[in-house]
């Protein structure tokens, strides 16, 4: 900013505009509930930027015209405060705001098809799961992508009972990580290696379940004991 923009500068209006914009949106934000506020959903996640966004452009750009940006961002507000109001009152308009969950795994096996249909890759699935400290697929009974994009989940029965420790039962140290060696009917040579297995190794594994090609495998995890858990494609 050179000295004639300086001068140009108008520090009152844009005190003015940054807080009439400051307090109308704190009263919109009341008015729409913890439920935008939390961004429970990708609806309420979108209308939370775009509000804010409007605010911006308010306080800070002089070129906005100030009584129609506020009017805008008021009315932007109250459609999504009456679109809740609809959604709690109607089912099908509840779908179409917020979507519904989508069953992922379901009594242990991945569904590929909803995978598929919310662009979910195996490496995104195994990240979710590991942010619930579960680094085995194997250990999942249902997994279920919520409309905020969060992953619920459900172990299997035998990963909720005491631990090792409570009933005093040996606890050997593992000998691997849980890694993901075949992804989506594709071998990840990679991580094979890393582990110090052979393709001849995993080709037996394959065999023993009766699988003779790779490519009928939707996912393959090297569990903590040296198995090989599999999930085939559907």
């Amino acid at each position: 900013m050179n000295m004639n923009e300086f001068l140009k500068f108008d520090f009152l209006e844009m005190t003015i505009r940054t807080l009439a914009s400051f307090i109308v949106l704190l009263l919109l934000a009341r008015l729409m509930g913890k439920k935008q506020i939390s961004q429970l959903t990708f609806f309420h996640y979108v209308t939370g930027i775009t509000i804010g966004s409007i605010a911006a452009d308010i306080a800070g750009e002089s070129e906005t015209p100030f009584v129609n940006g506020l009017y805008a961002m008021v009315v932007w507000a109250l459609l999504t405060y009456f679109m809740n109001i609809l959604a709690l009152k109607s089912k099908k308009a509840r779908i179409l705001l917020d979507d519904t969950p989508t069953i992922i795994m379901h009594k242990g096996k991945l569904n590929e098809g909803a995978m598929k249909k919310s662009r979910l890759s195996l490496n995104e699935l195994n990240m979710m799961l590991r942010e619930q400290g579960i680094f085995s697929i194997k250990d999942v009974e249902y997994a279920i992508l919520e409309t905020n994009g969060q992953l619920s989940v459900m172990k299997k029965a035998a990963q909720e009972s005491a631990t090792k420790k409570d009933v005093k039962a040996p606890a050997p140290e593992p000998k691997y990580v849980p890694t993901e060696i075949i992804s989506d009917g594709k071998l990840i040579k990679e991580n094979l290696k890393e582990l110090g297995l052979t393709e001849e190794w995993l080709f037996d594994q394959l065999k023993s379940q009766g699988i003779g090609k790779v490519e009928q495998v939707f996912y393959a995890e090297v569990q903590t004991d040296g198995s090989l858990h599999i999930d085939q494609r559907s």
